[in-house]
């Protein structure tokens, strides 16, 4: 353990990491983000879900700064009533909860079906291929249309408000596993001919031992980079979503949802409803895109400009 972490030390990854400042300062407001989403519960001002905290009368109170604005909210009130600050806290873990499940499903799907389509080849490898691409033609936006209907029709809007979130989860993993297939497809065709998965062969180790505890590791490489990159772009998904009405209910707070609720109020003055959760969905997006550029050129250094 002492050696592995004396190598780590030691490492390029490390060094590269501690002279970007921009990698750096990204990474600290990310952890900072996952520390609020963790802990939301017990450092938010109040509870969102709760009606008992949530009294109409404050709705569309301005942040405290402003004339009319009160010490207890922050940053103002929603259109129900809802504390802002305890809105977004808890908007974000809902967001932050979805982008990574979305995208280790993405992720799971991806990696297993790329794996296959590049080690087995011939036709395995061309049906696999057109499957993605059939995936690739329909865009997220109809299939959440397709399932959110379906279910709200079958099973009724209770049932879905109730689990919205595993169901975005799955709408956006499902419609986005092409490219970490054909991504670990590319991979895994570059390394099957190597002397070491021969070498396998040749002493007699099963298939998918070699698949998964040989070719898969050395693989790995470019799809730590589309992880990173696509958990901001699944917030983002589930933010379009939300916005449109095909994700998170306004009861059930994520940025979507918020920016949604007070988009009908921006311009009667209320700018903050929608402001605010729009500003920390754009950080935090944001902070994930530089650091999964900054992977990119750290892993990648053909592709690192300095």
């Amino acid at each position: 353990m002492k050696k592995k972490l004396q190598k780590f030390k030691e490492s390029y990854f490390l060094y590269s990491f501690k002279r970007d400042k921009v990698a750096m300062t990204s990474f600290i407001v990310l952890v900072l983000f996952l520390i609020i989403a963790l802990t939301a519960p017990w450092i938010s001002p109040m509870d969102p879900y709760d009606d008992h905290n949530i009294d109409i009368m404050n709705s569309e109170i301005p942040p405290m700064w402003m004339d009319g604005g009160s010490s207890e909210f922050i940053l103002g009130t929603d259109n129900m009533g809802r504390d802002m600050l305890s809105t977004m806290f808890y908007g974000l873990r809902t967001s932050i909860i979805i982008g990574l499940g979305a995208v280790s499903l993405q992720a799971v799907l991806g990696v297993v079906l790329g794996l296959t389509a590049g080690y087995m080849g011939a036709k395995t490898d061309a049906i696999l291929m057109r499957i993605a691409d059939i995936q690739f033609s329909f865009p997220y936006l109809m299939v959440a249309i397709f399932i959110g209907a379906m279910f709200q029709v079958v099973f009724g809007v209770g049932l879905y408000e109730q689990l919205a979130v595993p169901l975005l989860v799955i709408i956006i993993g499902v419609s986005n596993w092409p490219m970490f297939a054909r991504t670990i497809r590319a991979s895994v065709m570059g390394e099957k001919h190597k002397e070491y998965v021969e070498a396998a062969r040749v002493i007699g180790l099963p298939r998918l031992t070699i698949m998964f505890r040989h070719v898969l590791p050395n693989s790995l490489t470019s799809v730590m980079v589309i992880f990173t990159i696509q958990v901001g772009s699944a917030v983002q998904s589930e933010a379009a979503l939300s916005f449109l009405g095909l994700g998170m209910p306004v009861t059930r707070p994520s940025l979507g949802s918020l920016i949604r609720a007070g988009q009908e109020y921006i311009f009667s003055g209320s700018w903050w409803i929608t402001i605010f959760p729009g500003l920390l969905l754009v950080i935090f997006v944001l902070v994930i895109s530089l650091l999964g550029d900054w992977l990119r050129d750290v892993l990648n250094p053909k592709l690192y400009k300095g």
